[in-house]
């Protein structure tokens, strides 16, 4: 369905999906089969060649999924989109296709904690080092490159410790060492920032969390903006490079020379490789759940957002509060950025302590009845837990600091109930704690 500049609302509601010819239905369907007829032989080699569009299995593509790949490029403005069976597959996706043993990669350390595990514990056993950096400071990045470096990896808003970082001086430190920039944007979603928008050359995301939003199906997703050049210098032969598990196949010659098409190799690569090999694919239905999310993304980002704002200064302002990071206040060291990388908000999660140390924090997490105790975030409810104890509680003292997930730390992920309803919950919860 061709998209006319619409805006993000009408995109959300609309992109990649028309009827169908068959039955009309106005809603996405679900295409819940493992696998497509084929016309005739020349129809099915013309599919396995890339020739031609079309489905063959639903592991490599699927009509319902299909319409939320392309739905999710239109929200960005980018050239493809492959969505997997959750936010961590997406990483490890995003990584894998163009890292190997005896490569690296560069990163900045204030991640989530299952981003952490895995790239400093998992990778490291299929031979890839990781580097961690603070990335406070872009120069750190640029001095932990090396010729043996593959990407450059953030997130856009650090879960948990809110930090904003410079991101255009991450992407061109990045591109200055002709890398791809790679941004965790799940906290994040547009409208809240375009990733592309900050120099990001390659997205992934949790639908999880605020693109589903109502945390109802696991999801992840890899959007590419078309723009790298992944020929430059000859860094990366996976995608410029014959495919010998592919015919031969040069994603890059097939799908990146065209003058005016932006290019969509990197996303290709991971379909007909990583996804054809390990097959972290979504279900249809699980497809199909995310996109409701996605038709009311931008309504609900901008509630989210509003709300957090008024939930942190009902927070600073509390004599049991001991802390509040949250980047939207006038007292977080990177607000300045904040307001002008995220006009509605720097997103609804955000960490704080307690004057009463850890045990007033546990208290207050057993007291709350609205907020629920569980370790989503960004679902439509309103949702606390004790990183340092359930989603950290992997990292040492040391790797915890690093983090920015001190003990005492409780994180909320505020959510669109009547705002009045949350901060009622939270007094009570105060109290008691």
């Amino acid at each position: 369905m061709p998209t006319p500049p619409w805006h993000a609302q009408t995109l959300a509601l609309h992109a990649g999906h028309a009827p169908d010819a068959d039955t009309l239905s106005r809603a996405v369907p679900i295409h819940q089969t493992t696998s497509f007829l084929f016309r005739d032989p020349e129809h099915a080699a013309n599919l396995f060649a890339l020739k031609e569009p079309g489905y063959i299995y639903t592991r490599l593509g699927n009509p319902t999924t299909d319409v939320l790949e392309k739905r999710l490029a239109a929200l960005h403005g980018a050239s493809a989109c492959v969505a997997t069976a959750s936010g961590m597959a997406a990483i490890f996706y995003a990584v894998a296709a163009i890292t190997k043993a005896g490569q690296n990669i560069v990163t900045g350390s204030n991640l989530y904690g299952g981003t952490h595990t895995l790239f400093a514990h998992t990778l490291a056993r299929f031979g890839i080092e990781v580097r961690f950096v603070d990335s406070s400071d872009p120069a750190n990045f640029a001095r932990a490159i090396d010729a043996d470096t593959r990407l450059v990896y953030t997130e856009s808003i650090g879960n948990p410790r809110c930090n904003v970082d410079d991101l255009p001086a991450i992407a061109k430190v990045a591109h200055e060492a002709g890398l791809p920039f790679i941004l965790d944007n799940t906290v994040a979603a547009p409208p809240i920032l375009n990733p592309f928008d900050v120099g990001a050359d390659i997205a992934v995301y949790s639908l999880t969390k605020i693109i589903g939003g109502h945390g109802t199906c696991i999801g992840g997703a890899i959007v590419e903006a078309g723009g790298f050049d992944w020929s430059a210098g000859g860094r990366f032969p996976e995608i410029t490079a014959p495919d010998p598990t592919y015919h031969g196949a040069n994603f890059w010659e097939m799908l990146c020379t065209l003058e005016g098409t932006p290019c969509s190799a990197f996303c290709t690569k991971i379909r007909t490789g990583l996804m054809r090999d390990i097959g972290a694919t979504p279900a249809p239905l699980n497809s199909f759940l995310v996109i409701q999310g996605l038709e009311t993304l931008p309504l609900r980002a901008k509630a989210h957002c509003a709300n957090a704002q008024r939930v942190a200064q009902y927070l600073e302002a509390h004599p049991k509060v001991a802390w509040v990071n949250y980047a939207g206040l006038p007292s977080h060291k990177d607000h300045a950025r904040a307001k002008a990388l995220f006009p509605i908000g720097p997103g609804a999660v955000f960490g704080f302590g307690l004057t009463g140390g850890i045990e007033a924090g546990k208290a207050f997490i057993k007291s709350v009845r609205l907020c629920s105790h569980l370790a989503n975030i960004l679902d439509a409810k309103t949702l606390v837990i004790h990183p340092a104890s359930t989603t950290h509680s992997q990292l040492t003292p040391e790797e915890l600091a690093q983090a920015g997930v001190p003990a005492d730390m409780v994180r909320i992920s505020v959510g669109i109930e009547d705002v009045e309803d949350i901060l009622a919950d939270l007094e009570q919860a105060l109290e008691k704690a």
